[in-house]
């Protein structure tokens, strides 16, 4: 079992917790994490930590594909890879189509065949075995649309990259988890619970057909997002977990759009996610808050004191036990909840 630090994105200002960070490694912690949205990105605070540390491992959860091309991608990754000594993670996702055409100005189009092409050129210049050419829905290597010279021609990356690379992919939606078992290393679900693998099998089971070669759960990391809030205020604790779930399941995607609100109903929760949904997209954002379900927070997080919180690991240690989690990436709001985890997990 792994144990990974999600340093999430920036709010209005970014600073690094690098004190957590350099604790994280300290404790045993396999890896260190960042994202983007439509502020900070993920690649920035990766190097960063590279830069700082000596052995934990970082990576991008996730780089959105429609902020770079391919190329651009497996750049950075060989770059990162090389300077840090075999330390970088490549998490890749198709983001959302707000964020993909209302930030980037780009299409969303078929997100899932975006993935697979991307991932498929960047694994042919981690490769190496020959100049990159493409010719699919979405890339074209060498281009050969409007406006081009003919002057393009298939290239072989100067740098040498290392093939194995992980590469992760962020899904929830079952044709999102049948691709990532399909092309990836591993998935992260932005939430989960433990008990509920159910959820993840037959999709993942059907990519892993897909890729062939004995490709199964024993070499394929299911990562989910764990938030962890440490305190004696159990209701303070679930309402900082109650925020986040409210913003995802109710305003992170149009009505109808929203795979998050969707996850959540697959978990048991469709009521209570149509009821959260009308009132954030009402503006009754409080409102929506409280109705997320104490019940959910608490299958999906960790929060209360320190006694709670160990009563709550069982689950979590039976979904390793049964190979059904690799690394639990956490979100935690103190260095104490960091040591916890570390005495009590590694």
């Amino acid at each position: 079992m792994g144990l990974g630090l999600m340093l999430g994105y920036s709010g209005a200002h970014y600073k690094m917790p690098l004190d957590l960070v350099l604790e994280a490694e300290r404790l045993g912690f396999d890896s260190v994490w960042t994202a983007e949205a439509y502020g900070s990105d993920a690649v920035t605070p990766a190097a960063w930590v590279l830069a700082r540390t000596t052995r934990i491992k970082a990576g991008t959860a996730i780089m959105q594909l429609a902020g770079r091309t391919p190329a651009c991608a497996a750049m950075t990754a060989m770059t990162l890879d090389q300077l840090s000594g075999g330390r970088f993670l490549m998490g890749l996702g198709p983001s959302g189509p707000q964020v993909v055409e209302g930030w980037h100005g780009e299409r969303y189009g078929k997100p899932i065949s975006r993935l697979k092409e991307y991932v498929s050129i960047v694994r042919k210049i981690l490769a190496r075995e020959e100049p990159v050419t493409h010719s699919g829905e979405h890339y074209q290597i060498p281009y050969q649309g409007p406006g081009t010279t003919g002057l393009g021609k298939p290239l072989k990356s100067i740098l040498h990259g290392n093939p194995a690379l992980p590469i992760y992919t962020a899904a929830i939606s079952p044709n999102g988890l049948k691709a990532a078992g399909e092309i990836a290393d591993g998935v992260f679900p932005v939430w989960m619970n433990p008990t509920r693998y159910d959820l993840l099998r037959e999709p993942l089971e059907a990519g892993f057909a897909l890729a062939g070669g004995g490709k199964s759960l024993a070499n394929f990391d299911v990562a989910p997002f764990v938030r962890v809030a440490l305190g004696d205020d159990l209701d303070a604790c679930r309402r900082h977990i109650k925020e986040f779930l409210a913003l995802y399941i109710g305003g992170m995607g149009a009505r109808g759009k929203n795979f998050y609100n969707d996850y959540a109903c697959r978990l048991g929760y469709e009521a209570q996610a149509v009821k959260i949904q009308d009132l954030y997209l009402a503006g009754r954002k409080d409102e929506a808050v409280a109705a997320v379900p104490d019940q959910l927070v608490d299958e999906c997080s960790l929060v209360g004191d320190a006694a709670r919180i160990r009563d709550h690991l069982g689950p979590w240690r039976d979904a390793v036990k049964r190979g059904e989690v690799g690394t639990i990436v956490v979100t935690v709001n103190s260095p104490d909840a960091l040591r916890l985890l570390a005495a009590e997990l590694l």
